[in-house]
């Protein structure tokens, strides 16, 4: 059975990983966001489902509707949030050497999650 997580910001599970690379859906709860974070060991593709999402990647603002999708290889600084009054549902597309939820570096969490 693969994973599936419960967080404050919404829920994900985990759709299918090997040791090259690991796929989630991610569902982030309205007015919720995750941590801006960023990982050394993999890079990640995020193709939005359904809802608005608003992406911060190295400081740079994107909004993305469903149907559009962004990639950032690692080390890079990374944010979606979720501006609407829906859920937004996004794919990640995780590839790299290492998935582990140890590899996230956070600079900023509204959960009090920053080292």
């Amino acid at each position: 059975m693969l994973e599936r997580s419960e967080r404050p910001w919404g829920q994900y599970e985990v759709l299918q990983e090997s040791t090259l690379h690991k796929v989630k859906s991610i569902s982030v709860d309205p007015g919720k966001r995750l941590s801006y974070q960023k990982h050394q060991f993999r890079a990640e593709h995020w193709f939005i489902v359904e809802g608005t999402a608003e992406v911060t990647i190295n400081d740079v603002v994107t909004i993305l509707s469903p149907g559009e999708s962004i990639q950032f290889p690692k080390e890079t600084w990374h944010r979606i949030s979720n501006p609407g009054v829906d859920r937004l549902l996004f794919i990640e597309v995780q590839t790299g050497t290492s998935f582990d939820e140890t590899d996230i570096e956070r600079k900023d969490d509204d959960f009090g999650r920053v080292e």
